[in-house]
């Protein structure tokens, strides 16, 4: 990613026309597998891509979800003399985490230290507080799938079902040490692959390639949001 920096530091975008592409991924190690191909595909689009993560969708009430996102953007905006006219598209990859299956796919299982998931089921030694977590996220996927600005910039959401990891590697339950691994390998394999790249996430069988709204109601039904989905290939579109 191209950065102009400042005597101070921060990044100092006074000196180009280029606007801001805002990408927010869940973890760390999303960044690592995905910073590469975002700033491949938009190397030739006027544009700086800046990726940040949290797991905003867990961790927020439903009613206070969008102001959470703006107010992310907001403060690196602040933090680097921008406004809102600098930026061009927020994007956010979520993991849906099986936030809309069924409460009889929740398993309890005492002998389980975190969430076990798999594509039918979660299995967990405390089946309310996942059964709260599901409700919470839903309703902020809700929110955020019907959003088409935040902060007056345009905002679109993206998912990983039931996580990036689970798309892109087809494996689920990593240690963190693992995640940054696959990582790692997979931004080598696509570092000088950016159509592979969209190949892949987009015209694979867990691709939902439809509109974007109805990738959306695609991913609600059923065990879909355990299962191994993305709707991420409309974003290369």
């Amino acid at each position: 990613m191209l950065k102009l920096l400042s005597l101070s530091g921060k990044l100092d975008y006074t000196m180009t026309r280029k606007k801001i592409v805002f990408i927010i991924v869940e973890d760390p190690s999303d960044d690592e597998a995905l910073a590469l191909v975002f700033e491949k595909f938009f190397a030739n689009d006027n544009v700086f891509v800046h990726i940040t993560h949290g797991d905003i969708t867990t961790q927020t009430e439903a009613t206070k979800i969008l102001t959470k996102i703006g107010n992310i953007v907001s403060k690196y905006a602040k933090s680097n003399h921008l406004t809102k006219k600098h930026f061009r598209q927020i994007i956010h990859i979520v993991d849906t985490d099986g936030a809309y299956i069924p409460d009889c796919a929740i398993i309890e299982n005492t002998e389980v230290i975190k969430p076990l998931y798999s594509e039918t089921s979660i299995h967990t030694a405390n089946v309310v507080r996942i059964q709260t977590r599901n409700e919470r996220k839903r309703k902020c996927l809700d929110v955020i799938a019907s959003t088409k600005t935040v902060w007056s910039v345009p905002y679109q959401a993206y998912y990983m079902s039931s996580c990036l990891e689970h798309v892109l590697y087809n494996e689920i339950n990593l240690s963190d040490e693992e995640k940054e691994k696959k990582s790692i390998e997979f931004a080598r394999k696509y570092n000088h692959n950016l159509m592979g790249f969209i190949e892949f996430i987009s015209t694979s069988d867990f691709s939902v390639g439809s509109d974007y709204l109805s990738s959306w109601s695609f991913i609600k039904i059923g065990l879909h949001s355990l299962e191994r989905h993305t709707n991420l290939g409309i974003c290369f579109t």
